[in-house]
């Protein structure tokens, strides 16, 4: 609708809202009387029904008193059909001149419009044609909607709107309000998996003094109280090791971390992650963990450990498949990563093989990048890449045997990159000497590295058990559950850029 025109409506709305005031009728009372919503009304309906009830009866002898929106009008003379939507679903009304009396029934025909929240009473009942109704018998405004609903017969569509103005997508588009559901109850369905097994939920600080636990870049902000410059956090890793060290032998975190990057189909500068920490457990304890939680939510919440994302059948139950990064690339690309272990020979071996790779400063870096161009996409099923370059995995133990590699993995499911977890090294002097090589890579101008965290190592030097650790994105998990592409679709309000 142009802009004219909703101006227009709008304006006759202040006129009706001004004339509503004249006749003392309140357009935003404090509160109303609600003994049902649409969804028990709907309920109650449908047991009455079962009960096999006497012939010409057309409901329950028992009076209803529900709230919600306007959502369609159709007027027939002295009678009416409206539905109105509360947050349970939608059901019908039926209001007539007989029932509300001559200026009640024109209260409603002339003074309420589409996106008005009223109050009804009256007796729920089947109508001729089998909708569940309710026959309204008393009615009140709750709150006067001064603009119109967008597109109210076709549902809200314009990305631009629907991101901005989540509230009217939220309105107009019942499969939104599901997808959000969803993700609430997939974050419930977690924390009661994780509090059946021993794990305890735990905050950490979102503003902190130095960043870490993950390679990305932080937003600063200027503490004024102290004089200081602070991160927001882009992982919650080194301070649920720390509660580690403190005797807290199984720890998890539900919450925001925030990385200044760009945006996409799968990235959100502030996104929701779950971190977890087991003492006495390793990177292989950390697959199950994960395996076993995703099917345990998708059982909760979808009753089914199989779904559909983009167009793929993926299936949740254990076990999922494991292979070594080493394997995975050699697969994909024929290049042996362990045969090849100079940056110069893997770019020698890239180069005769034809493929094209964004070019990166050491082996590990440029291994990473021959995995994420060639392996990733292909990662459909649920699959566990074990065993990183250490040049790429300052915070994860050596793989025995192995010294250029790490006990890590990350796991994909539907080609998404899904959580990343490690076997969590625990030496304070190597782990020293691992933050000392990421702070010369910052001191030479890269932006991603790790830097240098005296108060973590303190914190090591006391002790820490062999520990697992994991994290993994909610967001990209409520994508996958509920089939979206894109991650603003399961992010209530996405960063969006400017207009």
């Amino acid at each position: 609708m142009k802009q004219e025109g909703l101006r227009g409506l709008r304006q006759q709305r202040l006129k009706k809202l001004e004339e509503l005031k004249k006749r003392g009728v309140d357009p935003y009372p404090a509160r109303v009387k609600r003994t049902h919503t649409a969804a028990q009304v709907l309920a109650l309906l449908e047991e009455w029904r079962k009960s096999r009830p006497p012939e010409g009866e057309k409901g329950p002898d028992e009076s209803v008193a529900l709230c919600g929106r306007i959502m369609s009008v159709r007027v027939m003379g002295k009678a009416s059909f409206a539905h109105i939507a509360d947050g349970t679903g939608r059901i019908q009304i039926y209001v007539t001149q007989d029932n509300l009396g001559e200026e009640g029934y024109r209260f409603f025909r002339k003074d309420l419009d589409i996106g008005d929240f009223i109050g009804v009473e009256g007796k729920p009942l089947f109508t001729q044609t089998g909708e569940p109704t309710v026959s309204v018998s008393w009615l009140t405004l709750l709150a006067k909607s001064l603009r119109p609903l967008p597109e109210k017969w076709h549902g809200l569509k314009d990305v631009e709107t629907r991101y901005r103005q989540r509230y009217l997508d939220l309105i107009a588009n019942e499969e939104v309000r599901g997808i959000f559901l969803a993700r609430s109850r997939i974050i419930s369905a977690m924390r009661r998996f994780l509090d059946e097994r021993g794990f305890i939920e735990v905050e950490t600080p979102i503003l902190q003094p130095i960043y870490g636990g993950a390679a990305a870049r932080p937003f600063e902000t200027y503490h004024h109280a102290l004089h200081r410059k602070l991160y927001l956090r882009i992982a919650d890793e080194l301070y649920l090791k720390r509660l580690i060290i403190g005797g807290f032998e199984r720890v998890y975190e539900i919450g925001k971390d925030f990385r200044n990057e760009g945006l996409s189909t799968v990235h959100n500068p502030e996104f929701t992650q779950l971190e977890a920490y087991q003492a006495y457990a390793d990177y292989e304890d950390m697959m199950r963990l994960a395996e076993e939680t995703f099917a345990y939510a998708a059982q909760e919440v979808l009753r089914t450990t199989k779904i559909t994302y983009q167009g793929n059948e993926i299936g949740l139950t254990p076990p999922w498949r494991r292979v070594t990064m080493r394997q995975a690339v050699l697969q994909e690309t024929g290049i042996d990563i362990g045969e090849v272990g100079s940056f110069s020979a893997l770019k020698e071996a890239i180069a005769e093989k034809g493929l094209e790779v964004t070019p990166k400063e050491t082996w590990g870096k440029l291994v990473e990048e021959l995995f994420k161009e060639y392996v990733e996409p292909t990662l459909i099923q649920p699959t566990f890449i074990l065993d990183y370059p250490k040049e790429i995995s300052p915070l994860a133990k050596e793989k025995p045997g192995e010294p250029r590699f790490v006990e890590r993995f990350e796991f994909f499911i539907g080609g998404l990159e899904c959580g990343n977890a490690f076997t969590e090294l625990n030496g304070p002097l190597e782990q020293r000497e691992r933050f000392a090589a990421e702070k010369r890579a910052l001191e030479s101008g890269e932006e991603v590295a790790h830097p240098m965290d005296e108060d973590f190592i303190q914190a090591l030097e006391y002790g820490m058990p062999p520990t697992g650790g994991i994290g993994w994105g909610v967001d990209r998990m409520v994508m996958l559950f509920c089939d979206q592409s894109s991650i603003r679709e399961v992010i209530l309000f996405p960063q969006l850029r400017e207009k």
